[in-house]
Parts: C-alpha cells; sequence; structure tokens
C-alpha cells in the first residue's frame, strides 16, 4: 500500500489558476466538477435513481457542490468523512432592474452583498459574472473578466477630510459605471446575453455579481505570499477537491483502502446565514448522504449508525495576526501566515470544534507532518461564525471548525501565505483517508 497523496508548491499554482475560473460560486462548482470528472467521478441528477455501486459521484445545484467516493467494500452504516467549505464570497450583485444613472453616466444597480469591505472596491477594473436563466428553466454562465465597471472614488478636493475617516453610503456611493448616455432598459442583459452566446429575449433571469479583474499573484520578495479575490473561501473548496480526487485516484488504483466514505460539500450562501436550498442550513448535505445510504441498501438504521461515525471538518479562512493591529488579536493566540492550518476555537458554538474534535484534528495533521495553529477572538471582539454549527446541529455528525490564517478577509483582494494552501490540502487528505 502506497503513502498517502502529497501537495507541494504546485497545489498553490493550481489555485491561482481555480480562483481566475472561479469568479462566482456557479463557475467555482463547474471548475470543482471538471476536476472531478478528470479524477473519474460521474454527475448525479437529484431526479435520478441512484445505485450503489462504489467509485466517485457528485451533485450539482446552483452554486454548491457535494461529491463524496464509496470504497469497495463500503457497507450502507460505513460512516462518512466530510471536508466543508463555501463557494460565495462577499461582492457587489446586481439588482433586477440593473440598467440606471444619471447626469450623463451610465450605471449599474447593485446590491451589497455579504460584509465586504466596501472600500476594497473602489477604484478597482471591474467585471462581470455570474449565471443567465434561459426560458425552460436551463442556464448559462457569463463571465466578462475584462474592465467593464468601476465604483469612482469622490475626489480629496471635494472631501478633504476623507483621510481622517471614509464613509460610504451603501445605497449612493456603491454602484458602478460602466459608460456615458442616457440609460437603456434592457442593454447590460443584452450584452451580457451576446457574451454568453444567447439571445437576449430568451433570459428570463439572472444571478450576476461584480468582480476584480487583476489576477491573483504570488507577491513578496521571495514569493512566499499569496494576494487574490475570493480566497474566503474557494482556497478550500480547492483544497478539498484536490484532495478528495487524490484520494480517489488511489483507492481506484487499488493502491489505498479508505475505511469511510469521504465527502466534499461545498455551499453557497455562507456569507449572508446559509439559510437556501444550497446553503449550509438547507437539506442539500442530509438529502445525499441519506440517499448514498439508502442506494446501498441501508435503512434509516443504517443512516443513524452512519451519521454517529462521521467527522465533519468546516474548513474556511481566519484571521492571521495583522502586524498593524496586533492589539485586536488575543495575545496568547496569533496565527500567522504559512504557519500552517488553524483550529478555530469559540466557546458559544460560533464555532463547533470540542476536545475530541481536536483530537480529530491534530492527528490528521501529525499523519501528514503539518504543523497547526489555534484560534481564539479576543474577548473584546465578536467572533464571527461559520457552516460548522450549522452543520453540527443540523445533521447531528460532529464537526470541527479549522481553516487557513490571511489577511484582509472581505476584501476585494485578500492576502495569505503561499505555503498554507497546500498545507491545508495536506492535512485535509490525511483527514479524509482516515
Amino acid at each position: 500500500m502506497s503513502a498517502l497523496p502529497t501537495f507541494g508548491p504546485d497545489h498553490t499554482d493550481g489555485l491561482l489558476t481555480f480562483l481566475s475560473a472561479s469568479l462566482s460560486p456557479y463557475h467555482a462548482v463547474a471548475t470543482a466538477a471538471e476536476r472531478l470528472v478528470e479524477a473519474g467521478f460521474r454527475e448525479l441528477r437529484e431526479t435520478d435513481a441512484w445505485d450503489g455501486d462504489s467509485g466517485g459521484r457528485f451533485v450539482l445545484r446552483g452554486g454548491a457542490i457535494i461529491a463524496w467516493y464509496v470504497p469497495e467494500g463500503a457497507t450502507p452504516a460505513t460512516p462518512f468523512r466530510i471536508a466543508g467549505a463555501h463557494t460565495d464570497s462577499p461582492n457587489l450583485r446586481v439588482k433586477p432592474l440593473p440598467d440606471a444613472g444619471r447626469h450623463g453616466w451610465k450605471q449599474v444597480a447593485v446590491e451589497i452583498y455579504g460584509g465586504t469591505l466596501l472600500n476594497t472596491w473602489l477604484d478597482r477594473d471591474l467585471g462581470l459574472a455570474g449565471r443567465l436563466t434561459l426560458r425552460g428553466g436551463d442556464s448559462v454562465l457569463v463571465n466578462v473578466d475584462r474592465p467593464l465597471l468601476r465604483v469612482p472614488q469622490l475626489a480629496i478636493h471635494l472631501d478633504r477630510q476623507v483621510n481622517d475617516g471614509l464613509k460610504l453610503d451603501r445605497q449612493q456611493h456603491m454602484q458602478p459605471v460602466w459608460g456615458t448616455g442616457t440609460p437603456t432598459e434592457g442593454e447590460l442583459i443584452a450584452f451580457l446575453a451576446a457574451e454568453a452566446g444567447v439571445e437576449a429575449a430568451d433570459v428570463t433571469g439572472w444571478d450576476l455579481m461584480v468582480h476584480s479583474v487583476e489576477p491573483p499573484a504570488y507577491l513578496g520578495k521571495d514569493r512566499e505570499l499569496l494576494a487574490g479575490p475570493r480566497m474566503d473561501n474557494l482556497l478550500s473548496v480547492h483544497a478539498a477537491t484536490e484532495a478528495l480526487a487524490a484520494l480517489a485516484g488511489r483507492a481506484d488504483a487499488g493502491e489505498l483502502t479508505l475505511p469511510h466514505i469521504p465527502v466534499l460539500a461545498a455551499f453557497d450562501h455562507e456569507e449572508n446565514g446559509s439559510q437556501s436550498d444550497t446553503g449550509a442550513e438547507g437539506p442539500l448535505l442530509g438529502n445525499v448522504l441519506e440517499r448514498s445510504v439508502l442506494a446501498r441498501g441501508g435503512s434509516a438504521e443504517d443512516r443513524a449508525r452512519a451519521y454517529a461515525g462521521s467527522v465533519c471538518l468546516s474548513s474556511d479562512t481566519g484571521h492571521a495576526v495583522h502586524p498593524n493591529y496586533a492589539e485586536r488579536h488575543d495575545p496568547g493566540h496569533l496565527p500567522r501566515v504559512n504557519g500552517g492550518p488553524i483550529l478555530k476555537v469559540n466557546v458559544n458554538q460560533r464555532y463547533a470544534t470540542d476536545g475530541s474534535g481536536r483530537a480529530v484534528f491534530t492527528e490528521a495533521c501529525e499523519r501528514a507532518s503539518v504543523p497547526w495553529q489555534t484560534f481564539v477572538s479576543n474577548n473584546a471582539m465578536p467572533c464571527g461564525t461559520t457552516i460548522g454549527p450549522i452543520t453540527a446541529a443540523r445533521h447531528g455528525i460532529s464537526t470541527v471548525d479549522i481553516g487557513v490564517a490571511i489577511l484582509s478577509m472581505h476584501s476585494a483582494r485578500e492576502l495569505c501565505g503561499a505555503a498554507d494552501p497546500y498545507l491545508l490540502a495536506n492535512a485535509l487528505t490525511a483527514f479524509l483517508a482516515d
């Protein structure tokens, strides 16, 4: 039997490619699905009957993907090992009536999605991406990854106090410009339909969002940092996808025996509460896991036994210690970039980690020879949350919150250590294989 698959710096190179291709949650799951198909996985439709054969499968729904690999010899009660993540990021999203403007400017009406850092969207060259829904219910992806929009900031000559504190009105100050002239109803969607190669008259709905067209890049004298968009949380989606694909390849070749069923669960809408049919609080994961049990001839008893033995690592980015704001962090817990994945702990259950979960995570890191760190919020600061507590509460599955430490979380461009993506991938591989 061979050792576990391992990842190195080339994994981070792959992350750059993944970020560039995944301009929306819909593009992210399509890109992940392509990688899984290359690894021998096949797509299942929720409306079809499922079989209980061994091998890799995945389900797509909107901006979410659930993928799993059933090893040879798996029984209906075989537990799951789940790597959880989310595909969405805070940004600006196009409103139902997008054609706006005044004073000779054409603008696109946008709504603020999630807790984005508003100022990071100012004076950037912006593109548009997402999906267009057609008559009959089919959808097509659209991607304008070139300078199209800009949210122009007010000149300092007209706001002399701006450097003493920038205050942005979400409704008035965040609407991007994309041309000059008089706004024309239907113009934006007609333009995007042409970009996607469909007729504008066939477009009946859309889910569109703004992105920075500046590509991700290595940073620093020694290229030890990585700057890029949507690392919260496509960094985790990419790591989990690669880990699952690598394990499936080894198992298919007879080089590895998997005692559990490894699962990738990447949800949409985490940034606004996860309450949707593609969010972690929806039924998607539970439905897929239950149907997998039933397809292998299992019963409700088998499902309960499988869940009782299952564990989920909820992987999401966390806060690295900031050199300019170190006082905002807990003085005893100061995660550093390139220090390995972080274990997130909060006794008020904003994170799902407990002592037994810590043991699972540390065992995976030790098996993969990966260093790890601990994150705890400063008591004077509110603590964020993840899909972890939701997954634990909804499914009764033991869940551990982990991630990678970054700076500038929820910015249009975030910053992490170049080694941390592949260290996370190695930890996830060891966890999924155990």
